[in-house]
């Protein structure tokens, strides 16, 4: 790894804030003095070539592209994107490419990246009349050569990263061990965590938590959800006395039959809340639900909020968080502090919106004392492997939803689809299936009156067993978190990581690796069959022990195809 400075880099960045950063000099072959640096009234421009055959991945968190190649990626923060544009809410900017070369931008700043265009030539292009819209304005495709180039809107500097290694996998441990590694998480931390109806009741909560118990349905985790509070949008960080007039003796009784509690929140602060006049000081200068925004960066804020939520909740028995809306919104409604926000220790709205969620994430942390935990966030960025926090969407397209699982091991994330509202019985197990192999197991019956979806439709037996086999998946998981923490070895990776110059595995984006052992294949409900691409190996059926041959295959089941390095 070697870091290269262009300019003047910024002062607020994600390694300033980021306690486990550590950079450590290696000899690479790329000449760092390909990369093209100019400054241009927009910020600073890097350019360097990608080979023909060179694929792009990486860029965060990516529902809606996998390989990027030939794509303009704008990385915001943004929650629900609706197009392959580059919006996410966890961007990062590390790029990682099928030469087994990564390079990471040291900035918050929302970073503009085509990923591999050509430069203007006497070269005739193909052309002619197409027969569709759609064909008309299609993506071409470029054979040769083609340029990267990268924008970091208004920095004048920036330092980036440079990485090289045997595959992807090899590149991506690097960046993961940049940030200190990858996060250690315990063993509850990896059941099912089911997050209850929203308008429940401490007696209701206590109830759903009774029923798992007497019909044997492994579950760990009981999340509450934003009726718990007097206040959610914003939040008053105060239990409702109207739902929850015994809290503390309610989480108590949970953690008596096994469970641990995890309480939904977002860090928006309500002028209700005993910490409103405390965080005043410390505040953004645009309010969002008409709740003060934390400044983070600073100290100050980051004690006034963990030390409240560690002696009102934690020391009480609270053990995990659901951190959300830490991302922004431009196409559900706009509702967070605009980019032209000003916030007392010198980020603009920009820098914050970026850095949010690893930010809210720390005073979390804190609260918790460092203590395990294996919690849910909205927002990621750069350098956060080291980070126990989950991230969910409000997006639920179940393809998109394996895509999200399939390319979260490319930047140093942890994200997990979940079941929410589903359409049928089919559906509810497809998506059940994918939880089962997930890094969280989440269930979330926020709004679901029935108590939960599976009693809709008639399938808890189904259910029950599909749990019973994540349960005995703990160990492995267990085990692929603990050489993450150490390696930065990601525990679910896309099939290209480890076969990088396999170019079957290229644009396999409904494929993964789990735990290093395990290649599963999902499907969603429209279809009990599917292609399956196993790569070169020894490979067992993970149900039958039955050998399978490395190549293609057409696969007809009402399971999840899972298969076995041997």
């Amino acid at each position: 790894m070697k870091k290269v400075t262009f300019g003047t880099p910024e002062e607020i960045v994600p390694s300033r804030y980021c306690k486990g950063f550590c950079y450590r000099e290696s000899e690479i072959d790329f000449d760092p003095a390909q990369i093209v640096y100019r400054r241009t009234p927009r910020g600073v421009l890097l350019e360097f070539w990608l080979e023909s055959d060179e694929q792009v991945y990486g860029l965060g968190l990516q529902l809606q592209s996998f390989n990027h190649r030939g794509k303009k990626m704008i990385l915001r923060n943004n929650s629900d994107p609706i197009k392959p544009t580059g919006d996410s809410h966890a961007p990062v900017p590390f790029i990682v490419t099928s030469k087994c070369r990564g390079f990471y931008l040291d900035t918050a700043r929302t970073v503009e990246v085509y990923c591999g265009y050509p430069r203007v030539s006497g070269n005739a292009a193909d052309g002619g009349m197409a027969g569709s819209t759609e064909g008309l304005y299609a993506q071409r495709h470029e054979t040769g050569a083609v340029v990267m180039s990268i924008l970091v809107p208004a920095a004048e500097g920036v330092d980036v990263y440079i990485m090289e290694g045997k595959n992807i996998t090899d590149v991506v441990c690097q960046y993961n061990m940049l940030s200190g590694g990858g996060c250690t998480v315990p063993e509850w931390g990896l059941g099912m965590l089911f997050r209850c109806y929203f308008k429940y009741t401490e007696d209701e909560v206590l109830e759903m938590a009774n029923h798992f118990r007497e019909r044997d349905i492994p579950c760990s985790i009981i999340g509450l959800e934003p009726g718990w509070q007097t206040k959610t949008y914003s939040c008053s960080f105060v239990p409702s006395p109207e739902r929850y007039p015994h809290f503390n003796e309610m989480v108590a009784k949970l953690r008596k039959m096994g469970y641990h509690v995890n309480l939904w929140e977002h860090c928006f602060t309500h002028p209700t809340s005993p910490i409103y006049d405390e965080l005043l000081p410390y505040a953004g200068n645009f309010p969002v639900w008409n709740g003060l925004v934390p400044d983070f960066t600073l100290p100050e804020a980051k004690k006034v909020f963990a030390d409240y939520h560690r002696r009102v909740l934690v020391d009480n028995g609270i053990d995990g968080f659901k951190l959300d809306e830490c991302d922004g919104s431009d196409y559900t409604g706009a509702w967070s502090f605009p980019t032209t926000s000003e916030f007392p220790g010198g980020a603009d709205g920009e820098l914050m919106r970026q850095l949010l969620g690893p930010l809210y994430v720390q005073a979390i942390q804190q609260a918790l004392d460092n203590a395990p935990t294996l919690s849910s966030v909205r927002s990621m960025g750069a350098l956060c492997a080291s980070y126990p926090f989950v991230l969910y969407s409000d997006l639920y397209d179940h393809k998109q939803f394996i895509r999200g699982v399939v390319n979260q091991g490319f930047s140093g994330l942890l994200w997990s689809p979940e079941l929410r509202s589903v359409g049928s019985a089919k559906e509810l197990l497809r998506r059940m299936q994918v939880l089962v192999f997930s890094t969280q197991c989440l269930v979330n019956a926020w709004n679901c009156e029935e108590r939960c979806p599976w009693f809709i439709y008639d399938c808890e037996d189904e259910v029950r067993s599909l749990l019973k086999l994540r349960e005995s998946l703990i160990p492995m998981l267990k085990e692929a978190h603990d050489r993450y923490a150490a390696t930065g070895l990601p525990p679910i990776r896309a099939l290209v990581m480890d076969w990088s110059d396999d170019a079957q595995t290229w644009n396999i984006d409904d494929e993964y690796m789990f735990c290093d052992k395990l290649l599963v294949a999902p499907m969603t409900a429209e279809s009990d069959s599917r292609r399956v691409y196993l790569p070169a190996g020894n490979w067992v059926d993970f149900y039958t022990k039955e050998p399978v041959a490395a190549g293609w295959h057409d696969v007809t089941t009402e399971s999840i195809p899972v298969y076995e390095m041997v």
